[in-house]
């Protein structure tokens, strides 16, 4: 799980699952992609989450 260390600016240590887990997702939304403009287009209509460590 990701874990948020606070300081000036918030720093999100990612844990091996957590990078893994992004790279899947990322991978499924832009398997049909063509270019790189369609794959920001996708990336700016989805949410995608990183849970946090409490």
């Amino acid at each position: 799980m990701a874990r948020i260390i606070d300081s000036k600016r918030r720093i999100i240590m990612l844990s091996t699952d957590d990078i893994l887990n992004i790279v899947r997702e990322y991978q499924k939304l832009t398997h049909d992609s063509c270019c790189y403009e369609h794959t920001r287009e996708i990336l700016d209509k989805s949410t995608l989450f990183v849970p946090e460590d409490i």
